[in-house]
């Protein structure tokens, strides 16, 4: 019997060589690509039958361009590259992956936190280029260091990842503030309140955002918002860079409005054009990678097999429609 024909159009980001295709390349004759260029999607999907993506776009045209394909697996939680309607249209279940990387992402929110206040890293490089050979004194400190026992942090979104990095936050200290339309059972939760956003803007030292990006909250921290908050907030970021007016933010850091901001994604990525936050006064970016422990990446890989071979079995699971 001919094996089914699987196609990864940019595996490089999940298996980054150290998580094994094997969990997938079992189900049929696998095709991995690091990436895919735009103009070569069609020809590398060619007669293939399942059709696996993270980030490149399948348009309503690739898709009714492959009659063979009969299953879309995403490896991810968001599924916006892909034309939904046309593969509805066809009867193809695009599957993702909705829950992998909720310790991962919820540990990084509360690592850009500790950093802000504690600048580890930067203290690191200081001392690798000389800078304690260099100092009279046998401690030093680059820029005022804060405890987080006693500080307020507010989460907007407060689902699995944000209930997560609150977990951790109460244990160090803080007082938790979330914002979320649905509120759930957390009466069993230490320190917390649910409030509304202008409450939650107002009595913030931290700011994290773990929401989805729509058109209604797109760009919610701006002028506005910022006026609401202490000049003091750390605004931190691991949800979407869609969430951030970028030039509102970084004027309010350059007048003082804004403590910092700790940032995990930003409005394009990559920054092929360079971006205004990178490099601004007490503002840290890193490249999208609180999703990528190898742990979350491993999940993800058996979670997208497991969506596979559900469907081969006649059950689709994860069907984001």
């Amino acid at each position: 019997m001919e094996k089914m024909k699987i196609v990864v159009l940019d595996g490089d980001t999940l298996s980054l060589k150290d998580v094994s295709w094997d969990p997938i390349s079992k189900l049929g004759d696998l095709t991995v690509y690091d990436r895919t260029a735009p103009g070569d999607v069609l020809s590398r999907s060619e007669g293939c039958e399942c059709l696996f993506t993270n980030k490149t776009v399948l348009s309503a045209d690739t898709i009714n361009s492959l009659p063979n394909l009969r299953f879309i697996g995403v490896l991810a939680t968001g599924y916006d590259v892909i034309d939904i309607a046309a593969a509805k249209a066809r009867g193809i279940p695009v599957c993702n992956v909705p829950t992998y990387g909720t310790d991962s992402v919820a540990q990084l929110a509360i690592a850009l936190i500790l950093e802000h206040f504690l600048a580890v890293g930067e203290h690191s490089r200081h001392v690798a280029q000389g800078g304690w050979q260099r100092h009279p004194d046998y401690s030093y400190q680059l820029q005022p260091l804060h405890e987080l026992n006693g500080k307020t942090i507010g989460f907007i979104g407060f689902g699995r990842i944000g209930q997560k990095a609150a977990d951790i936050a109460a244990a160090l200290g803080m007082q938790v503030l979330a914002f979320d339309p649905v509120h759930s059972d957390q009466s069993g939760r230490k320190n917390f309140r649910w409030a509304e956003l202008d409450q939650l803007y107002a009595e913030s030292d931290v700011i994290s955002l773990h929401c989805y990006l729509t058109p209604e909250n797109k760009g919610m921290i701006n002028k506005d918002s910022i006026s609401k908050m202490k000049p003091s907030v750390l605004i931190v970021n691991t949800a979407r860079g869609g969430l951030i007016n970028e030039p509102d933010l970084l004027a309010a850091l350059k007048d003082g409005r804004v403590g910092g901001a700790a940032l995990d994604v930003i409005s394009q990525e990559p920054p092929a054009q360079g971006n205004i936050l990178i490099g601004a006064p007490h503002v840290i970016v890193t490249p999208h990678i609180a999703w990528a422990s190898f742990e979350a990446r491993s999940r993800l890989m058996d979670i997208a097999a497991a969506n596979l071979e559900s469907f081969l079995s006649g059950r689709v699971i994860n069907c984001v429609y």
